[in-house]
């Protein structure tokens, strides 16, 4: 297998230039429009091999957490109803390893370091200028999710995630999204209570496509969504690349201890 050094090498440049006006222009609308913007084959088919080859030999550093919580990342609120979003418990259980755990050598820090990279992700989401996190750990993570493991239906507390599939499991593990579910001050919660009932029946779902190679750039704080239940002996790898609008952000203790069990 080639080993690929340069990361411009991981990108199927003839199909995604980072110059393309036009490219960036269609991303950009699509991410505005929808919340989410879905480059498949981003990544070139050999360098996904590359890139899961490095992700076996660093997925056994990873740390499992499972949490109980709303779909807004928080515990009960009994000033709520019964039965009601602020007070409904999802489940999740995955295993991440951190930022400092990937080698000099590797090829997804090269990629997350990589200053085009980080300016194209910019101009598609409208921002002149973005920061790779401060976060130690945080800054990137490799996800790992293996068989039983899940995401339940949840908003994000940051306005972007940007990820890079790198391996789908054998069955389910879908990325399922109730897209603009909530918007600005108004958090629709007849709306979201309907999705966490009817789940992936409801007409308001969709599973958006997550192939191997597949660029994402996705607004979670407006739209609910969840992984689903992973099946089989294959694990799913997903690369989360942290970027902000501000310089040195950073996560909690609370939140470090959580999804990765310390601290630097």
């Amino acid at each position: 297998m080639t080993i690929l050094l340069d990361p411009a090498d991981l990108v199927d440049a003839g199909r995604y230039r980072f110059d393309d006006a036009e490219l960036i222009d269609t991303s950009h609308r699509q991410f505005v429009d929808d919340g989410v913007c879905v480059l498949p084959g981003f990544v070139r088919d050999d360098a996904v091999v590359a890139l899961v080859a490095e992700a076996d030999a660093i997925a056994p550093l990873a740390h499992r957490s499972r949490s109980r919580s709303t779909p807004y990342l928080a515990a009960p609120d009994e000033s709520f109803p019964e039965g009601h979003p602020r007070r409904t418990i999802v489940h999740s259980a995955v295993e991440a390893v951190a930022y400092d755990l990937f080698p000099d050598t590797s090829l997804l820090r090269a990629l997350y370091e990589w200053d085009a990279l980080k300016d194209f992700v910019g101009a598609i989401l409208g921002q002149p200028v973005l920061h790779r996190y401060a976060d130690p750990f945080g800054a990137l993570n490799l996800a790992v999710m293996r068989e039983g493991d899940l995401l339940g239906w949840h908003f994000d507390m940051t306005d972007f995630v940007v990820s890079i599939a790198l391996q789908s499991s054998a069955g389910g593990g879908h990325f399922v999204n109730a897209k603009q579910l909530r918007a600005g001050d108004d958090e629709r919660y007849d709306d979201v209570a309907e999705v966490l009932a009817l789940d992936d029946v409801s007409p308001r779902v969709r599973t958006e496509p997550m192939t191997p190679g597949t660029l994402m750039l996705f607004s979670g704080r407006h739209s609910m969504h969840k992984v689903s239940v992973v099946e089989g002996p294959l694990p799913r790898y997903v690369a989360l690349l942290a970027y902000d609008t501000k310089p040195g952000t950073d996560s909690s203790r609370a939140l470090k201890l959580s999804r990765y069990g310390r601290l630097p």
